[in-house]
C-alpha cells in the first residue's frame, strides 16, 4: 500500500523513507531496507550513502551482525531520529526506543525474522500486483482482554505484528483488505508456551467488554453484545504462525506437537479462531496464497490454499 514520504527535514526522499521504516520496525538490516525501499536498484550503494548520512547527523545508529562470514549492519533510530519522525506526524507514535544493548540482545534475531516475514508479503504483493508496503505491518500492538480462566486480571495480547494486505482480482474487479495476526516462532520458546499464545488469541476472540452507564454511585454494568475486536477490525484477523530458526525436520515435528496441544485445549476446540502454521522458507518461496499453511485446529489438510481471499473477506 502507498506510504507517506514525509520524514525528518534535511534528508533526501530515500533517507526519509528509510527513517520511517526504521522507526516502525525498530531494528532492520541494510539488505532488508534495500529490498523494501529501493528494490528497483540493482545495488544498494545509494541507499547506503543515505543511511550513513543519517548516522553522521545523529539520526541513526548501527551494530554489526555476522552473516556467512561477513558483517552486516543493523540500523535503528536514535532518540533524535525518532523525535524527528514523530514531529512530522505521519506515523502513529511508538513509545519503544532501541538501544545498543537491545540491538545486540537476545531479541535481535526475532526482530529481524519478523521484518523478514513482512518482507516476504511485500515481495509477493509486488509479484502478484497486490498492495503491501514497508509500513503495512505494525509490530507489537497491544490488544486488551479478559479471560474467564484468569478472573479479575487485565490481560494484554501482543502479536509480533499486525499486517494489512490488499488482494486484488482484476478479472473479478474485486479488492479485499486482509488483516493478519503474525506470530514468528524461532523455536526459542517451549511448545507449551506457544500453545498458550493460541489460547490467548481464542480468549481475545471471545472477549466482550461490559457496557457501563451512569456516573459515580449510580454507575451500572451490564453484559455487552459486541466483541472487543469488532471495534478494531471488520473481520477477525487470521492468525499466521511463521516458523524458522531450525531444520525442516524439527519444524515439522513442532507443527505436529502444536496441533496436538491445541486439540487438548477445550477453549480451542470450540473457538471460531482460524490459525495456520507454515515456515518462513515456504512463505518466501511459494507465497501466502499457495497451500503452504497447515491449520492448527481441525483436520491437517492444506491441499487447498488456506488463505483464499474470498474466505477472509466474508
Amino acid at each position: 500500500m502507498p506510504y507517506p514520504h514525509a520524514g525528518p527535514t534535511g534528508l533526501g526522499p530515500i533517507a526519509q523513507q528509510a527513517a520511517q521504516v526504521i522507526y516502525q520496525h525498530r531494528l532492520i538490516s541494510t539488505t532488508q531496507l534495500h529490498q523494501l525501499i529501493t528494490p528497483h536498484h540493482t545495488r544498494a550503494e545509494y541507499l547506503r550513502r543515505q543511511l550513513h548520512t543519517m548516522r553522521e547527523t545523529g539520526l541513526a545508529e548501527t551494530v554489526g551482525r555476522r552473516v556467512s562470514g561477513q558483517t552486516e549492519l543493523l540500523w535503528w533510530l536514535t532518540e533524535k531520529g525518532a523525535n524527528a519522525v514523530e514531529s512530522v506526524g505521519m506515523l502513529p507514535q511508538r513509545p519503544y526506543r532501541m538501544s545498543p544493548e537491545a540491538a545486540l540482545g537476545p531479541l535481535q534475531e526475532h526482530t529481524l525474522a519478523t521484518v523478514e516475514t513482512g518482507l516476504a508479503f511485500v515481495n509477493w504483493a509486488r509479484r502478484l500486483d497486490h498492495e503491501c508496503g514497508p509500513l503495512d505491518w505494525t509490530p507489537e500492538t497491544a490488544h486488551y482482554y479478559r479471560d474467564d480462566s484468569r478472573p479479575g486480571e487485565e490481560l494484554s495480547l501482543i502479536p509480533d505484528a499486525v499486517l494489512n494486505y490488499v488482494h486484488t482480482d482484476p478479472k473479478a474487479k474485486q479488492r479485499a483488505l486482509l488483516t493478519f495476526f503474525i506470530e514468528v516462532d524461532r523455536t526459542q520458546m517451549t511448545i507449551a508456551r506457544l500453545a498458550q499464545k493460541l489460547h490467548a488469541y481464542a480468549a481475545y476472540y471471545d472477549f466482550t467488554p461490559q457496557q457501563t452507564s451512569g456516573r459515580g454511585a449510580k454507575t451500572t454494568r451490564r453484559a455487552g453484545t459486541t466483541p472487543a475486536w469488532r471495534y478494531r477490525y471488520p473481520a477477525f484477523p487470521r492468525l499466521l504462525l511463521i516458523l524458522t530458526g531450525a531444520s525442516e525436520t524439527r519444524l515439522t515435528r513442532r507443527v505436529a506437537d502444536l496441533r496436538s496441544l491445541a486439540a487438548s485445549d477445550p477453549a480451542l476446540t470450540t473457538t471460531g479462531l482460524r490459525a495456520g502454521v507454515t515456515t518462513l522458507e515456504e512463505l518466501r518461496d511459494r507465497g501466502p496464497f499457495e497451500p503452504i499453511f497447515t491449520p492448527v485446529l481441525g483436520p491437517a489438510d492444506h491441499t487447498d490454499a488456506w488463505l483464499r481471499p474470498h474466505a477472509i473477506a466474508a
